[in-house]
C-alpha cells in the first residue's frame, strides 16, 4: 500500500456487544467488539472496575470453571461469549501483586508459550568457536579468550555475522545475566495512557495527577527482534498469490499460516515458515487496499489449529508493471523514499496487538508479537522482491492506545495525536544527529517511522518442502476471488476431485483452501465433522483420512460429486479426467431437489421441503 492507500480492520466491523461482569461490589456491563482479544478484554475489564492487576481472575461460570487466561489466543467470539452474557469475577488470594519489576516470580503458571519459547528457553545459546592456530597457544582440550564459546548476544559476532536484530532469547539471556541472574528482570509492556481509578480528582480532561499521569517517552530502535526469519516453503505458495495482481494489476493482502521453529543460523533465533496463504474478503485497486469482515476468519483459524499451524503473519503487494514484455516492475521502495508507510506500520501495529508473545517473564503473561509483515515490491534489478517487518513494542503500544496516526502527504512520517478533552496524550520524543552531527531530542510531531521497524530476512529453502499437496494440475481456486472467476463452488469441488484417480484421498484433501471450503460451502458444511480428516491430514495417515472417508456425511457429498460429474462419452468409455472414485466408492441413499436443491433421503417420494415429486 503506498501514498493514499486505505486499509481498515475487520475488527471495526465486528458487531459491539455487552457482557456482563459479576464481582463482590455488584455487576458491571462492558461494551466490548465479538471480536476482541482476552487479553485485550482482560486489560479492559481491569480499568472497568478498578481492581489491581493479578489480584483476581474471570470465569465464564459460577462454578468457576471455563477460566479466561492472560495467555490465551482467543476471541470472545471464538471463546463463545456472547451479547449478554454473565461473567463472573473472583478475587484471588495468595497471589503476587507487585507490579514493580523487583518481584522474582513476575510470571503466571496459567500462561501458555509456545513449543518453540519453552524450546530455547532450555537452550543456553552460547557460540562455539574452533582452536585457533595462530592465536591459541594450549592443548586441544585447553580454552582461552580466543577460542572459548561466546554469548548469544555478542555484538561483534552479531556485527561479523551481518545479523542487525539479536534474537528475543538472546536478549532475554543478556537481562538474566550478570550477578543476580535477572532475579529483578520483568518484561513491562509500555502504556501512553492515564491509569485508570485514580480518586484525587475529577477525570480527565477534569483533571490529572503524577499518580495516573503517562510518562514521557522517548523512541529508541528495538535492538532485538522477535522472528529472526521468515521462510516460504515453496514458490508455488506466492506464484498463486501474486497471480491475482498478474491478472488484474490491483494489488492483493493475504494472512500466512505455518509455524514458529527454531532458526539455526541466528543464535536462540526464531524462523516463521509459511505453509500457505489465505485471502480474506477485501477491495483491491492499483493503489489501495481495504480488508472487509470476514464470517469464516473463525473457522480459518480453528481448521490450521487442528493441522498444526497457526496465523503467523500477513502479505500485500505494492507492485506496478515496468515492462510488461520483460516481466519486470518498478522499483520505489528503497532507502531514499520507504520502506513501509505510516499507515502499514500502524496496521502492522494492529495485527500484532491482536496476535500477542505468550511470556511467563511478564506481569501481562503477552509481550511484543511474533506476528510477521511481508511486502511484495520491485527490487533493484526490478524483479518481484520480499521483504519482510515487524514494528516494535514501542509502535505497538503507541497503536494499541491510538496515538499514532499517518500523515497526509508524506508516507514515510508519523503522527503523535495532540492531548483532546477525550483523549491525553504524553510527549513523545525521538533522537537524531543534527547537520553538525549533535545528537538532539525532537518531538514526535511528526515522527519518521524507520525508528518504529525492524526488519526481518525473508526468503525460500534451497529445497523446497511443501505442508499441502502443490503436485496438481489444476488446483482448488483460492477464496474470494469471484471477481476474477475463480469461484469456489461444487462444481469446481467435483472438478477438483476428478484429477485424482484411483480414490488418492489423502492429496485431495492435502490443502487448506480446499478444506476450507468444505468446512464452509453453503449446500452441506462440513465443519462439525472434521476431526478425523483434519488429523490423518496433519500425521499424512492415508488409512485415517480413507476411514473418515467412510462417514455418512462424506458419503452424501461422495453421491453429490457423482451426480455432478459430467456423463461419460458416447461408447461407454472412461472419461478424459478419470472417475472421481473407484467402483462402488459413492454413496447412495439420497438424491437432490432439482426445485428447491433440499438434500433428501433415498426413501422420500418426494421433497420434504417443496413437496414436489422425485424426478
Amino acid at each position: 500500500m503506498r501514498r493514499g492507500a486505505k486499509a481498515s480492520s475487520a475488527s471495526s466491523k465486528m458487531q459491539e456487544i455487552i457482557v456482563r461482569v459479576q464481582s463482590p461490589t455488584g455487576t458491571t456491563r462492558i461494551s466490548v467488539s465479538s471480536n476482541q482479544t482476552i487479553p485485550k478484554f482482560l486489560q479492559k475489564v481491569e480499568e472497568e472496575l478498578s481492581v489491581g492487576h493479578g489480584t483476581w481472575k474471570l470465569y465464564q461460570n459460577r462454578d468457576r470453571s471455563g477460566e479466561l487466561k492472560p495467555g490465551s489466543r482467543k476471541t470472545l467470539h471464538s471463546t463463545n461469549i456472547r451479547h449478554g452474557d454473565m461473567l463472573y469475577l473472583v478475587p484471588s488470594s495468595g497471589l503476587d501483586t507487585t507490579d514493580s519489576a523487583g518481584s522474582q516470580d513476575v510470571g503466571s503458571n496459567d500462561v501458555e508459550e509456545d513449543e518453540v519459547d519453552i524450546l530455547l528457553s532450555k537452550q543456553d545459546g552460547r557460540i562455539a568457536r574452533e582452536r585457533d592456530e595462530q592465536l591459541c597457544h594450549h592443548g586441544p582440550k585447553g580454552k582461552c579468550v580466543h577460542c572459548t564459546s561466546l554469548e548469544p548476544y555478542n555484538e561483534e559476532y552479531l556485527q561479523k555475522s551481518e545479523i542487525k536484530h539479536m534474537s528475543f532469547h538472546a536478549h532475554l539471556k543478556k537481562l538474566m545475566g550478570g550477578v543476580d541472574k535477572g532475579k529483578f528482570v520483568a518484561l513491562e509492556n509500555m502504556s501512553v495512557k492515564i491509569r485508570p481509578g485514580c480518586t484525587e480528582h475529577p477525570p480527565w480532561p477534569g483533571g490529572i495527577c503524577t499518580k495516573c499521569q503517562p510518562s514521557a517517552v522517548t523512541l529508541n530502535r528495538q535492538k532485538y527482534r522477535h522472528v529472526d526469519n521468515i521462510m516460504f516453503e515453496n514458490h508455488t505458495i506466492v506464484d498463486r498469490f501474486l497471480d491475482y495482481w498478474r491478472k488484474t494489476g490491483n494489488q492483493r493482502l493475504g494472512f500466512l499460516y505455518g509455524k514458529y521453529e527454531h532458526h539455526k543460523d541466528v543464535p536462540l533465533g526464531i524462523r516463521a515458515t509459511v505453509a500457505a496463504i489465505y485471502e480474506p474478503p477485501q477491495v483491491g485497486t492499483a493503489n489501495s487496499l481495504e480488508l472487509l469482515e470476514d464470517r469464516n476468519a473463525d473457522v480459518v483459524d480453528d481448521i490450521a489449529r487442528k493441522l498444526g499451524l497457526r496465523k503467523v503473519g500477513w502479505i500485500f503487494t505494492d507492485l506496478v508493471a515496468d515492462d510488461s514484455g520483460k516481466g519486470t516492475v518498478k522499483n520505489f521502495r528503497n532507502a531514499d523514499s520507504v520502506f513501509l508507510s505510516a499507515e502499514e506500520c500502524i496496521m502492522a501495529g494492529e495485527f500484532q496487538n491482536q496476535h500477542p508473545n505468550c511470556t511467563k517473564l511478564s506481569p501481562d503473561g503477552t509481550f511484543g508479537s511474533k506476528f510477521v509483515t511481508v511486502v511484495a515490491s520491485g527490487d533493484e534489478s526490478h524483479q518481484i522482491h520480499f521483504e519482510g517487518y515487524q514494528v516494535s513494542n514501542q509502535c505497538m503500544a503507541l497503536v494499541r492506545d491510538d496515538c499514532l496516526v499517518p500523515t497526509k502527504d508524506a508516507p514515510e512520517l508519523g503522527y503523535i495525536k495532540e492531548s483532546t478533552p477525550e483523549q491525553y496524550v504524553p510527549d513523545v520524543f525521538y533522537k537524531e544527529k543534527d547537520s553538525y552531527g549533535n545528537l538532539v531530542t525532537l518531538l514526535a510531531r511528526p515522527l519518521p517511522v524507520e525508528y518504529l521497524l525492524v526488519q526481518v530476512t525473508t526468503g525460500f529453502p534451497v529445497d523446497p518442502v511443501s505442508t499441502f499437496n502443490i503436485r496438481v494440475a489444476k488446483p482448488f481456486p483460492i477464496e474470494n476471488r469471484a471477481d476474477i472467476g475463480d469461484i469456489q463452488d461444487f462444481g469446481q469441488l467435483t472438478a477438483y476431485m476428478q484429477q485424482f484417480p484411483g480414490y488418492r484421498l489423502l492429496e485431495t484433501m492435502s490443502d487448506l483452501h480446499f478444506l476450507s471450503y468444505l468446512a464452509t460451502m453453503d449446500m452441506l458444511p462440513l465443519k462439525d465433522h472434521m476431526d478425523p480428516l483434519l488429523e490423518g491430514v496433519r500425521e499424512q495417515n492415508a488409512e485415517t483420512v480413507e476411514h473418515w472417508s467412510k462417514t455418512d456425511q462424506w458419503a452424501t457429498v461422495e453421491q453429490l460429486i457423482t451426480a455432478h460429474a459430467p456423463s461419460p462419452p458416447v461408447g461407454g468409455g472412461p472419461s478424459a479426467a478419470g472417475p472421481a472414485f473407484p467402483p462402488g466408492g459413492a454413496a447412495g441413499g439420497v438424491w437432490e431437489c432439482k426445485h428447491c436443491t433440499l438434500i433428501n433421503q433415498a426413501h422420500n417420494a418426494s421433497c420434504e421441503i417443496c413437496n414436489l415429486p422425485r424426478t
